[in-house]
């Protein structure tokens, strides 16, 4: 499978790839047209802030299946429309959290201290001290517009520069703003009045484009310090060089531009324009965030792994799935095996259409996170009936537009075992389900099928099958399977009354042909024969 990159990111990233037997292009600074007209040859793509993966790139990649992000930030990738595609998005968020915590701070003690003035002034033999006074961070308010993950950090390390932090964010907890020591505003402008220097930590979205623009510097304290090192486009720029002209914000730290210059342009072929670049007390910085050695590590190989895993068919946690911590992952990962099995079942043993679904959770697991369990099912509901790609991304999707509905549901009280997953499917005229369970976290078993009992551990080649409960039968199909030399790998049978229907489970080394499918269903006693692939 081939990857291309189209941004810079650790060369161990890329090695990773290429010795676990993918194929890597390596394009940074590539053109848009050239992308656009080869994006059709990729099964991935790996890029950090500036590649636009929108719609039109999205359209031309017939082959994509993952996109790649390196870093936290998402407002490049087109993400609905990678859903509708079934194109998996995954990221890195936590790997250069600290490196863009840091070159925040550093930016704030830059303009308090006008350290890149006089370092250029003394450069130049100019060492008349008394041109440079600054002032101190300590005993200062810092404003903190976005109290996620960078934020805290940022919250943290300021209040240990004895600043007193406040921080406005709708969407984080009290608890959270009391653990980090901040004190919470109610509304952007109440933080806007009462900062000493603000900060912005928030993703770019419709609602934060320009969330900062020239009524909201208005209302900042005069000679207000701002630092953005989160996205281009929160602070509206035009508005942001008119306060620093007419002196009303001191200055300006800024790592993001809307729109930004190319990164790998070299100086003589720069076109970039952009006022702020006149203003000697804003500090411009290019989008340096994530560049440290520790992230270029952290984010290149998180990266790479995330997008090889997810290439291989791994289960990987990505932005378009439901949100998995790296441990829940690896205790659900046996219960998502379990919960495809059972939805690949139904449409390889039955043909009325199915309008609903329902997931049953009981027992240990009706106290766990179980959205990605139930779209495993859905997944391999589909999957026999379905022609194009259906993936933990898109698998609700395609049952909405079948009109098919999924629901959760769950239950604490389980008699029998510890936990169990039934899947029941609602037709026009009935209801049949299945249940499976997990032994010992990783064993799993197939314990009913359409209302009889098993103890059945699945194999990925099953055939299924429905027969009168009389003497002579199981022998019979072990005979005819032996002469046609295949190979019974286990076996098991249940009845609910004697003498009347029973159903089976046999286990075979590889797929049944529809010859001996036939003969099966053509013997006395026989009533239905199956081939479940699972």
């Amino acid at each position: 499978m081939r990857i291309i990159v189209t941004e810079r990111i650790a060369e161990e990233g890329i090695d990773f790839l290429r010795n676990n037997g993918f194929e890597v292009d390596v394009k940074y600074g590539i053109s848009r047209d050239e992308l656009l007209g080869n994006i059709g040859n990729y099964d991935a793509i790996i890029v950090r802030s500036v590649t636009k993966v929108n719609q039109e790139l999205l359209e031309r990649g017939s082959r994509l299946k993952v996109v790649g992000r390196a870093g936290n930030g998402i407002d490049n990738i087109d993400v609905p429309f990678c859903t509708q595609k079934g194109i998996l998005v995954v990221n890195t968020p936590e790997s250069n959290t600290m490196a863009a915590a840091e070159l925040a701070i550093g930016l704030a003690y830059c303009l308090f201290r006008n350290i890149p003035k006089v370092h250029l002034a003394t450069k130049s033999l100019d060492f008349r001290r008394n041109q440079f006074i600054g002032n101190e961070l300590d005993g200062k308010v810092v404003g903190i517009i976005g109290l996620g993950r960078i934020g805290s950090i940022v919250a943290r390390k300021l209040v240990g520069s004895n600043m007193k932090a406040i921080a406005y964010d709708p969407y984080i907890t009290d608890e959270k703003f009391t653990r980090n020591g901040v004190e919470k505003c109610e509304t952007l402008e109440e933080l806007l009045r009462q900062s000493d220097l603000i900060t912005i930590h928030t993703p770019k979205t419709a609602e934060t484009y320009g969330m900062v623009g020239e009524e909201q510097l208005k209302i900042c304290k005069k000679g207000v310090r701002i630092v953005n090192a989160a996205r281009g486009g929160l602070i509206n720029e035009k508005a942001l060089y008119e306060a620093i002209k007419n002196g009303h914000v001191a200055g300006a730290g800024i790592d993001v531009l809307d729109p930004e210059p190319g990164y790998d342009t070299p100086p003589e072929k720069q076109t970039f324009k952009n006022p702020l670049l006149e203003l000697d007390n804003v500090i411009i910085t290019p989008h340096l965030g994530a560049s440290t050695r520790e992230a270029n590590f952290n984010v290149g190989t998180a990266i790479t792994n995330l997008v090889g895993d997810a290439l291989n068919g791994k289960m990987v946690s990505a932005v378009n799935m439901p949100p998995l911590k790296g441990g829940d992952l690896v205790q659900l990962k046996p219960y998502i095996d379990l919960a495809e099995m059972l939805g690949k079942i139904y449409y390889q043993a039955e043909k009325e259409r199915v309008e609903k679904l329902e997931v049953v959770f009981s027992g240990d697991l009706a106290e766990k996170e179980t959205r990605v369990v139930s779209l495993s099912v859905l997944k391999g509901f589909l999957g026999p009936i379905i022609e194009e790609k259906v993936n933990y991304v898109n698998a609700e999707l395609i049952a909405e537009r079948m009109g098919i509905e999924l629901i959760e549901s769950r239950s604490s009280h389980l008699d029998k075992y510890t936990n169990l997953i039934t899947v029941k499917f609602f037709t026009k005229t009935r209801e049949l389900s299945i249940s499976g369970t997990v032994f010992a976290k990783q064993e799993l078993r197939i314990v009913d099928f359409f209302g009889y009992k098993l103890d059945f551990e699945p194999s990925p080649y099953v055939i299924a099958i429905q027969n009168i409960d009389k003497p002579g039968v199981i022998g019979k199909i072990g005979t005819l399977l032996g002469s046609n030399d295949i190979n019974i790998a286990a076996m098991q049978w249940s009845r609910n009354r004697q003498g009347e229907k029973a159903v089976s489970f046999v286990s075979v080394d590889g797929e049944v042909g529809n010859d001996i499918l036939v003969q099966l269903r053509d013997m006395e006693g026989l009533l239905k024969v199956s081939m479940l692939k699972l």
